[in-house]
């Protein structure tokens, strides 16, 4: 071990697991907090904030070759109070410096190095930094010695640019006007410019899954009628399943791709891509029909189970891209390894389905794809029938999964998330109605159960857990996400309970996040915290932001409680964020899909349970097959859905029958008492 000798620093009683895996560094590391500014203050020394993730791959380049190394540590220890950020941990400094590397340097990521006075004023910003010049970037030792130099000479000139950065990142422009319509159509127009017919997805690569995007699509194709929208959709969960970016062998998806087949992937493998992709991936069958992407949800959940869930029912974060220090090594196969398995003849059936050569396809040996495969010619050499050749696959796959997990295992960043696991439950609590699979929802129920059980200190919502700690306050949208995790578990087993929760979180998000002069929602509460900035994210990237899942949790709320309270916030939401989503919609595709919900809307369809007629659970059964994300659906009897509406009051079953009232922008359909009835007026409407 390369720790044998060292002696472990402050990180060493950190819980994080991407602290931990600096505790043996040689830099004298602190965690962001009052002790490493005082003592940057009493020395008079700059302060170095290096900010990054367990699984991130050049986070690992970066600590191999600098932090690492007895001479850069030397000059970070003389020269700097050095300060280690988990982003995963902590979004809300990771989000303040970003948005100063971006503004300084045109581009951002990780790992993110900022360099800062010792009252948390940043002066200069990069990503990555080589050990010595390359690849056109100054070497990290250069930028120390030579920021700390400037810093000596000028301490006054420094905290000058300090001081006009954060001035200029803290001017807002208050949006008066609304979000309008017509923003959802030039989405649509951009997407069309940037679709790849080809491979499926937007833009060049790198290519990220985005399934928000592909989200906001399947409704706008709804909305508008627009089959183009639905091709591109099916296109890229098409592409993408048959990519390397899917693990053909043991499930999930890699957080994006490098080439623009979604054939290499960065290996890494993320808990929101799995919830989220999976979200798509069930809307798209609810749409199609399509059995393939039933499987590939299915294929995400064993994967999940397998490797991110504990035992106390949450889901870690992450594993990492690489084993045994290279990347993909876990995953990738030849020809011999593959045949070592399963035998000669089947072996090689399986390298021609899944295009395992003895030239690889990364770095002498294949990532398994099914790009341009076809299983009915292949099936045709082997007197097999498509169907047929797919099982036998199935059980290749099987075989080859217990194989591979005899290797060296990628690290797992085993912290949980309260955010990320809020998505995993909507996702799970969704697939088990679509898919009619019971223990999805029993999963999701359970998950919820960990938060609240091991999330929740004095009665203050946390931000992470991990080995019996739980720590931060949670962050804005850790209650967003939380809130559409209960509206979701609502619609999966129509318990009130739910709706209930929901509306604690809402209140509490707009008790500790709103902000009342410029609307929309601040990412952190400032009782809790202070930092040089106050940021509001907007931007849907790898997940949605806060404030585009605050709006959407604020419509569902006001649809299901009939209280417009809730709908007023979510326009001042849109108003506040108009100007930013209008530059680029594209980019805040989940806050489209928040105002698709407010312009197709709104429709509400009651199931009121009789004493007579047709069992409700078959009738939530046969509507479960149907995509309707502009319909809000109760269910239950009547005195349990006036406790959740009072509205509701004026709502009677005919005859004593089990009765289906649909109403929409204000006008009621004629009451169904067949469930063949309301399946109609739905297609018809």
């Amino acid at each position: 071990m390369m720790h044998a000798k060292r002696k472990p620093n402050r990180l060493i009683h950190s819980k994080s697991p991407y602290l931990l895996q600096h505790a043996y560094n040689p830099v004298n590391w602190y965690e962001w907090g009052e002790e490493a500014f005082e003592k940057a203050k009493k020395e008079k020394k700059p302060v170095l904030v290096s900010i990054g993730y367990s699984t991130c791959h050049w986070c690992h380049v970066m600590a191999h070759e600098s932090f690492e190394d007895e001479e850069t540590a030397r000059v970070i220890n003389e020269n700097y109070v050095a300060v280690k950020v988990d982003r995963e941990e902590r979004p809300d400094i990771d989000a303040v410096y970003m948005k100063v590397c971006q503004a300084l340097t045109g581009q951002g990521g990780w790992p993110l190095h900022v360099f800062l006075t010792p009252d948390q004023k940043p002066f200069y910003a990069g990503t990555y930094f080589p050990k010595t010049s390359m690849y056109g970037r100054p070497g990290f030792k250069e930028i120390l010695l030579s920021l700390k130099k400037q810093y000596d000479a000028k301490p006054d000139k420094i905290e000058e640019i300090g001081i006009q950065i954060v001035d200029a990142l803290s001017e807002r422009t208050k949006s008066e006007a609304p979000l309008s319509e017509g923003v959802l159509d030039q989405a649509f127009e951009q997407f069309s410019q940037s679709f790849d017919p080809a491979f499926g997805g937007f833009g060049q690569a790198p290519k990220f899954p985005s399934p928000h995007q592909l989200m906001f699509l399947l409704r706008y194709a709804r909305w508008r009628k627009e089959d183009r929208a639905i091709e591109w959709v099916r296109r890229t969960l098409d592409r993408m399943a048959e990519g390397g970016i899917h693990d053909h062998i043991g499930g999930g998806f890699a957080r994006y791709s490098v080439d623009e087949k979604w054939l290499v992937p960065h290996f890494e493998k993320m808990l929101y891509d799995q919830a989220l992709l999976a979200i798509a991936y069930t809307e798209a069958f609810q749409v199609t029909r399509d059995s393939s992407y039933k499987k590939v949800v299915e294929n995400i959940f064993a994967y999940c189970r397998r490797e991110l869930f504990d035992p106390s029912g949450g889901f870690y974060c992450a594993e990492d891209a690489d084993s045994e220090g290279v990347e993909g090594k876990y995953y990738v196969w030849s020809p011999e390894e593959v045949i070592q398995v399963l035998g000669e003849e089947k072996g090689k059936m399986f390298c021609l389905a899944y295009s395992i050569t003895p030239e690889g396809n990364f770095e002498g040996k294949s990532i398994p794809n099914r790009i341009g495969s076809d299983l009915a010619d292949l099936g045709e050499k082997y007197g097999m029938s498509k169907e047929e050749l797919e099982q036998e696959l199935e059980t290749a796959k099987e075989r080859l999964l217990d194989a591979r997990n005899k290797r060296v295992h990628p690290h797992k960043d085993d912290k949980m998330l309260t955010s990320w696991n809020a998505l995993m439950i909507t996702a799970l609590a969704k697939a088990g109605l679509v898919l009619q699979k019971k223990d999805y929802v029993n999963q999701a129920q359970s998950t919820l159960s960990f938060i609240e059980t091991h999330l929740i200190r004095d009665g203050q919502l946390m931000a992470r857990y991990r080995d019996g700690e739980a720590k931060y306050f949670a962050y804005q949208e850790d209650y967003a996400f939380l809130a559409l995790a209960c509206e979701t578990l609502y619609q999966a087993t129509f318990r009130p309970v739910y709706l209930e929760k929901m509306r604690h979180y809402i209140n509490e998000m707009i008790r500790k996040f709103w902000d009342e002069s410029d609307g929309g929602f601040v990412l952190y509460d400032q009782k809790n915290t202070r930092l040089v900035l106050q940021p509001k994210e907007a931007y849907d990237g790898a997940i949605p932001s806060g404030n585009s899942a605050g709006a959407y949790v604020l419509l569902l709320l006001s649809e299901r409680t009939g209280e417009n309270k809730y709908a007023r916030l979510a326009e001042k939401l849109f108003a506040a964020f108009a100007g930013d989503v209008a530059s680029y919609p594209p980019g805040y595709a989940f806050m489209l899909t928040a105002l698709l919900f407010r312009v197709s809307g709104p429709k509400e369809l009651v199931l009121l349970e009789g004493e007579k007629g047709e069992p409700l659970s078959e009738s939530v059964s046969q509507l479960r097959h149907l995509f309707l994300p502009e319909v809000t659906i109760f269910a239950g009897d009547s005195e349990t859905l006036k406790k959740i509406n009072e509205n509701f009051g004026i709502y009677s079953a005919i005859h004593g029958q089990t009765t289906y009232f649909l109403c929409e922008q204000f006008v009621c359909h004629q009451p169904a008492t067949h469930i063949e009835q309301l399946i109609k007026q739905l297609k018809q409407n």
